[in-house]
Formats: structure tokens, sequence, C-alpha cells
């Protein structure tokens, strides 16, 4: 019974060693920036395969639509046919909607756009009674509505009150004091 005990546990560390790989390493190359034809290629090269995951926040160091994050990472050593998750770089930034700002002070304004990942982009100013209060929005010369999708990252143009104009001065006579 014990030499039979023997004999399989010998034949059991055998086979698992051929069946796992035991001690086979493959390197994992850098898939960074690369397409996902050129990252599948390099990928069966070593046969290995990948699964993309979700992408990401949309990375300007990056060329769009290339990998941005893999895990394992370049470098680390896996077996065949071991799958890479992959994130990709999206194909530019999300749009985001356009909340109501008209109205609002400049301040508040500027606060509630960077808050949502847009820059600040020029001031010009236009009649009105209400000092660097909003009177307007534009984005690449178009002129913006409440509800429009503008992608992140972008800069609105912000048209404000010189708060000079619109006051209605009157002179007042000695006939409306008599009132």
């Amino acid at each position: 019974m014990v030499a039979i005990i023997i004999l399989l546990v010998i034949i059991l560390k055998f086979w698992l060693g051929f069946s796992t790989n035991h001690g086979q390493k493959i390197a994992v190359p850098d898939l960074s920036k690369m397409s996902i034809l050129k990252m599948k290629s390099a990928l069966e090269k070593v046969n290995l395969t990948y699964k993309i995951q979700d992408t990401a926040s949309f990375n300007p160091k990056y060329p769009p639509l290339t990998v941005i994050e893999q895990n394992p990472e370049f470098g680390e050593f896996v077996k065949e046919n071991r799958k890479i998750y992959v994130t990709l770089n999206p194909s530019g930034y999300r749009e985001i909607k356009l909340p109501s700002l008209f109205g609002k002070t400049k301040r508040q304004v500027e606060m509630q756009l960077r808050s949502l990942g847009f820059k600040i982009g020029t001031f010009s100013y236009v009649p009105d009674k209400g000092r660097n209060v909003v009177r307007g929005l534009s984005f690449k010369g178009k002129r913006l509505s409440t509800g429009d999708m503008v992608p992140k990252n972008s800069k609105i143009n912000l048209v404000l009150g010189d708060g000079r104009s619109g006051f209605v001065t009157k002179e007042v006579t000695n006939e409306d004091k008599k009132d």
C-alpha cells in the first residue's frame, strides 16, 4: 500500500509540473501607447491573450484609443496564455451637460465650471447694470445655452455685465417733490 501511495505522489508531481507549465516564464511586453492592433500582435508573439477593461478618463498625454494601463505590468513574468488586462484611452474628453449659469456672479460660475472640469477662457463685457454677472457663455465662437453638451477640459468664455450701463437717472424737479 505504501509503494502505491509513493508511486501516485510521484506521478501526481510530474503531471502537475507538466500541466501547470511549472518553471515557465514569459516577460510581459510594454503595451503603453500601443493601438489595439499593435497590442494584439505583440501579445500573440509571446502567446498571451488580452481583455479590454472599461476605458478611463481621457488622458491627453496618450494618443486616443491606445493602452494607458495594463495588468500585469510591463516586465513581470507570467505563464503561457495568461490574460493581460488593458485599459484604453478614450477618443476624447467626455461631454458634460452645461448647468444653468446665467445670472450668477463671475466668481460662482468660475468655481462651478472648474469643479465640472472646464477651463475659464476670456472675459468680455456687455452693457448691463449687474457688474460681473454672467450674461452669456461661449465655446469656440458658439453661444452656449443651459443643457448644451460641451467636452470636459474645454475653455469656456464668459460674457459679463459691465456694471455701468442700464441705470436710468431721472432729474428730480420741484413739481416732483410736491407729490
